[in-house]
């Protein structure tokens, strides 16, 4: 058994890890992927249920027993892996006594301290990086683009075989689709599996706030009862970077889920050695950016609205004093929209001219930020946005010369023509990228899309060399 566990995750202190999550006397042995996915496939689409929980006898997790246990070992890997060794963590990191003490909960007394982090990630030139987007509780689609993995030799099970890919996930696990708990595991399996080749951001749904509001809570309520564990689930969030600086060579891409913070500067970070390395957010000087940079709006109004919304302030919750940008916010569709403006319902947007100033300014000579990869902006009714999204084969740059604002209600075949829809892309310096959201969700049902997508992102030496390829999968949705 042991030895048949080496193979398949090839490492031994992995495997030290399962062993201190007691993994290895478990009476049963977590379910193959083809056991997992059939498992999920005989569950009813979130379309076909319509807000209704799917039957307790088709959970291919019938008791939370599984669930916690790929939770310890989660934490295993988090409190003995490379996010615990100091020498991983630049300057000063979160307090350890209570960043990896897991026994500390957001519902225990005292309160944990919100301690976020971002990651800088250096990969080889010819190496290839699988970019999903938002997920909210559509495991059908989810399984769909792995099963599309295996039989291109990508994946083999749970294990990524290929040694050029890494998988990246930019958040919103789940909420708004009733299969949260079975996407959180499938995700857990992956990156337990591969923990130097998959990596998880943390998006604004990764909240305790957003959960008990949106759905997941009352999920897990309705399918464990008590013996769902929110709270440990929750704590596993902690251990997710908020953005993620996916780098070769000079060059830099900004993989989050939300968008730019100004009160965040990411160049000592780029610039340091190593390939993998952490920095603790810690104050975010959202003031002090506008005080030295005096001419990043210039004399415009939106100037104004920046300094009378921007503080600097020590995050003590995702939206707490003030919201962390790479989690919260948006861009504008159009290059003509205003550089900069407050959405009251959502957090602030970003326009293209603030956009270059931030990037340009972020790095050095020898570490240049070139470009945002992102979701998070999504809608479920078609709006301008999600017009593109759906028109741009689910992955949509922002601020496209043929995309002009008064063509904002085009739709099908006019917008179309207008956008970017080739499968194989290049990336000019200073664009933002938003993925679609997984279609079997409110936002694919109210949008009238049933394509997953996924993006290829292969590297080079100089960023000119740089490509993203789209992905579609069809899914099916009938039950």
């Amino acid at each position: 058994m042991l030895r048949l566990i080496v193979v398949r995750f090839d490492r031994w202190w992995l495997c030290a890890l399962w062993l201190l999550a007691g993994t290895l006397v478990t009476t049963s042995a977590p379910p193959t992927f083809a056991e997992w996915k059939s498992a999920c496939d005989k569950l009813p689409p979130n379309r076909v249920l319509n807000g209704r929980m799917p039957p307790k006898a088709l959970l291919p997790l019938p008791d939370f027993s599984e669930m916690d246990r790929i939770l310890d070992a989660w934490f295993a890997l988090a409190t003995n892996g490379p996010l615990a060794t100091p020498a991983h963590w630049l300057s000063n990191g979160p307090r350890r006594e209570t960043f990896f003490n897991t026994s500390q909960t957001w519902f225990t007394t005292p309160r944990l301290p919100f301690e976020p982090f971002v990651q800088k990630l250096v990969l080889p030139p010819d190496a290839k990086v699988h970019l999903q987007g938002d997920l909210h509780g559509d495991i059908r689609s989810f399984l769909a683009i792995l099963s599309q993995l295996q039989e291109r030799r990508w994946l083999d099970g749970f294990t990524v075989i290929d040694p050029n890919l890494h998988i990246v996930f930019l958040g919103d696990y789940t909420d708004r689709g009733l299969y949260g708990v079975e996407v959180l595991y499938t995700l857990f399996r992956l990156k337990l599996a591969n923990p130097d080749r998959v990596h998880m951001v943390r998006g604004n749904h990764e909240d305790v706030n957003l959960v008990s509001r949106y759905g997941f809570l009352a999920e897990g309520q309705a399918k464990y009862g008590n013996a769902f564990k929110a709270e440990k689930i929750l704590r596993a969030y902690d251990f997710l970077p908020v953005a993620l600086y996916l780098g070769c060579g000079t060059n830099f891409v900004q993989a989050c889920h939300g968008g730019m913070e100004p009160g965040f500067s990411p160049g000592t970070l780029l610039s340091s050695q190593g390939t993998n390395r952490f920095q603790w957010l810690g104050p975010l000087l959202q003031a002090g950016f506008l005080k030295t940079h005096p001419n990043w709006l210039g004399n415009k109004p939106e100037a104004a609205m920046a300094r009378a919304q921007f503080e600097d302030f020590t995050p003590t919750a995702p939206t707490s004093p003030n919201v962390i940008g790479f989690m919260w916010n948006d861009f504008t569709v159009f290059a003509d929209e205003p550089a900069f403006t407050h959405n009251p319902e959502r957090a602030y947007v970003y326009g293209q001219p603030a956009v270059a100033y931030l990037l340009r300014n972020a790095g050095s000579d020898t570490a240049r930020l070139r470009a945002v990869i992102r979701g998070h902006q999504h809608s479920g009714i078609p709006n301008p946005m999600m017009r593109r999204l759906v028109a741009s084969r689910g992955l949509f740059r922002h601020w496209q010369e043929t995309n002009a604002a008064t063509g904002r209600n085009a739709e099908g075949p006019t917008l179309a023509s207008q956008l970017e829809s080739d499968p194989r892309r290049s990336l000019p310096e200073g664009s933002v990228w938003t993925l679609n959201v997984s279609p079997d969700s409110v936002y694919g049902m109210g949008c009238g899309f049933n394509f997953a997508t996924f993006g290829v992102l292969t590297l080079g030496n100089q960023f000119e060399d740089w490509r993203i390829q789209v992905e579609n999968v069809d899914v099916p949705l009938k039950f």
